[in-house]
C-alpha cells in the first residue's frame, strides 16, 4: 500500500506530517512510503533523509498521489491537489471539519475517507494520537516566549549593584494543556505566576506547577465532556469577568488559551478591562483565530490599546517546525496503527473508540454526528 506525504500549501506553514523516523516505521510495517519532494525542508528534514529512511521521492504532489491509498497533511491539501485523490482513498490530518464545510462536501463527492486530527477523542489510551494536544504544548511555550519578547520588563527577579529588580507578574487563562505549558514555561523564565480556569479539576495541576489558582468565594465551574470546558451562564460569565479584571491590573503578561470545540472563543477580557491593565503590559490570545479572548484581538496582528500590546498570533506551532513536526508525525503514525493489519492492508474498524469518532466522511457520507449537525446548521 502507498503512502503519501504532501508538501503544504498553507501559507507560512512549516511543518510536515511525517518525519523521516515515521516513514521507518511505515516502510518496516510493509508501505511504500512516496514524499513529495521538498515537503520537509522548511521542518529541517532534506529528501536526502526521507531517502535515508526508505522513502520514494516524488517531483510534485500529483506523482505523490499516483495509487496512493493513504494521505497524510497537517492542513487540508490545495483545491487542484484533491482532484488528484482517488475514490477510496484516506485522508489524514487537520480537517477543521466543524468549520469548513466545504472541505467536507468535497470529500462526500470525491468519496474520500476522511480521518480528522481534531476529533480524536480524548481518552486515555489515545493520549500518543491527541494532535491536538502535542501542538498546543508548543504554542503554549511559544506563547510565553513572544510575551517575553514584547513585555519591557525582565522576567524573573534580579539583585543587582544598580538595585533589585521585582519578577513580572503573568495570568495564564485557561489551564488546558496551552496553559499548563504556559504555566510551566513562564515559572521556568522566573515569573510569578497565576492561572483561572472554569474546571475545578485543573486546580492540583496548575498549583503542581509552581502557579497560584485563582478562584472566588463564589465557585464558576463549568467542565463539558471530555475534560474540555462548557460554555458558560450569564451569571457565571459576570462572575468570572469580575474575578479575571481584579487579577488583570496588577499582572504583566496575560496568556488567553480558553476555546470551546465547535463555537467562539468565549470574551475573558473586555476593553475595559484593558484599560485597567499596566502601561506596556503584554496579551498574547492563543484564540484570536477562533474570535479571540481578549475583545480587542485581531488575528495574526498585534493591536497597541491603552498602552497595552495585544498579540493574535496565527498557528504558533508552525514556528517551532521541528518537534512540533516530530510530535504531530508520531501522533499520526499511531492513529495509522489503529487501522493497519499485521499484513500491512488498512482495516477500517468504525467501532473502534478512537476511528469512529475521528472518521469525518466514509463512502460519500459524513459518519460524524458533530460534524453533521454542524453542516446542518451553516447551511442555508
Amino acid at each position: 500500500m502507498r503512502v503519501a506525504v504532501l508538501k503544504e500549501t498553507r501559507s507560512a506553514e512549516n511543518r510536515v506530517a511525517l518525519v523521516p523516523l515515521g516513514v521507518k516505521n511505515l516502510v518496516q510495517r510493509g508501505l511504500t512510503v512516496t514524499v513529495q519532494t521538498g515537503a520537509g525542508e522548511t521542518s529541517g528534514v532534506s529528501d536526502l533523509m526521507y531517502r535515508e529512511a526508505g522513502a520514494e521521492i516524488a517531483a510534485s504532489a500529483q506523482e505523490a498521489l499516483e495509487d496512493a491509498k493513504l494521505i497524510l497533511v497537517v492542513n487540508p491539501p490545495s483545491s487542484n491537489e484533491l482532484a488528484h485523490l482517488s475514490e477510496g482513498s484516506i485522508l489524514v490530518g487537520f480537517l477543521d471539519p466543524l468549520s469548513d464545510p466545504d472541505l467536507v462536501n468535497r470529500l462526500i463527492e470525491l468519496k474520500v475517507t476522511g480521518i480528522s486530527m481534531e476529533l480524536v477523542p480524548r481518552i486515555t489510551r489515545a493520549q500518543s494520537m491527541d494532535a491536538l494536544s502535542s501542538q498546543a504544548t508548543v504554542a503554549g511555550y511559544k506563547a510565553v516566549l513572544l510575551a517575553a519578547n514584547h513585555l519591557p520588563k525582565f522576567l524573573p527577579m534580579f539583585t543587582t549593584a544598580a538595585g533589585t529588580i521585582r519578577p513580572a507578574k503573568a495570568l495564564i487563562l485557561g489551564a488546558g494543556v496551552a496553559g499548563l505549558q504556559a504555566i510551566a514555561t513562564a515559572r521556568r523564565l522566573g515569573a510569578v505566576v497565576e492561572a483561572f480556569d472554569v474546571r475545578p479539576a485543573v486546580k492540583e495541576q496548575v498549583e503542581s506547577l509552581g502557579a497560584s489558582f485563582l478562584e472566588s468565594e463564589e465557585e464558576v465551574t463549568a467542565e463539558g465532556e471530555g475534560g474540555y470546558a462548557k460554555e458558560l451562564t450569564e451569571d457565571q460569565h459576570n462572575k468570572e469577568l469580575e474575578l479575571i479584571g481584579d487579577a488583570l491590573i496588577d499582572t504583566d503578561i496575560v496568556i488567553t488559551t480558553a476555546q470551546i470545540p465547535g463555537r467562539e472563543a468565549p470574551v475573558l477580557i473586555t476593553e475595559d478591562m484593558v484599560k485597567t491593565m499596566k502601561y506596556g503590559s503584554v496579551i498574547v490570545d492563543l484564540a484570536a483565530e477562533s474570535g479571540g479572548n481578549c475583545e480587542l484581538s485581531k488575528a495574526g496582528e498585534t493591536v497597541l490599546a491603552h498602552g497595552v500590546q495585544i498579540l493574535g498570533p496565527s498557528n504558533l506551532p508552525t514556528s517551532i517546525p521541528v518537534h512540533s513536526s516530530q510530535m504531530y508525525s508520531k501522533n499520526i503514525v499511531t492513529l495509522i496503527s489503529e487501522f493497519l493489519g499485521d499484513d500491512g492492508q488498512l482495516q477500517l474498524d468504525f467501532e473502534n473508540d478512537v476511528v469512529g469518532p475521528s472518521t469525518v466522511t466514509h463512502g460519500g457520507e459524513v459518519r460524524n454526528e458533530r460534524v453533521q449537525s454542524a453542516m446542518h446548521s451553516n447551511s442555508p
